[in-house]
């Protein structure tokens, strides 16, 4: 209940309060942004300015990561063949359509690339099979092709 009668109270006592210094409020009002933090006019400016360009480095960075980002899943789309997404090339666009992965995620993205197509050759799944001694084979081939070396050589058509 005092909550309410405060509430209610207050807000007209603080305006009748204040009309009725009136002088002192208009000369607190009349201070510009620059004296109100302690600066010189000249120094606000160039706090201004600087804070400015520190939120446009701030927005170009932003930019930038976003788009780096959208290469990765447009990078990751083609390679899975999933059908391309129009906000991702906008990102790219806008960051200036110059965009390269950082290092470390291009380093990353080609070791899987490299692991993918060793699984995908012949001799990457032979690897998989169980029981299988790839270097025996190797050695059994080796052999075979050295027998054969020879009598190719004699070979009179050839």
């Amino acid at each position: 209940m005092t909550f309410m009668v405060k509430t209610m109270v207050g807000s007209q006592l603080k305006n009748l309060t204040g009309s009725l210094r009136g002088g002192e409020d208009k000369e607190d009002g009349d201070k510009s942004a620059a004296e109100a933090q302690g600066m010189s006019q000249e120094e606000y400016e160039e706090y201004q300015k600087q804070l400015v360009e520190e939120k446009m480095e701030r927005d170009i960075q932003f930019t930038q990561r976003k788009a780096e980002r959208a290469m990765l899943r447009s990078h990751f789309r083609d390679k899975y063949r999933l059908p391309k997404n129009e906000t991702d090339e906008s990102q790219i666009q806008m960051a200036g359509g110059d965009v390269e992965l950082p290092r470390e995620l291009a380093k990353m993205i080609e070791e899987d690339t490299e692991e993918e197509e060793e699984r995908a050759s012949v001799l990457g799944q032979l690897a998989n099979l169980p029981g299988l001694d790839l270097g025996s084979l190797k050695d059994k081939a080796q052999a075979t092709l050295g027998n054969l070396k020879p009598s190719a050589e004699k070979c009179h058509i050839m």
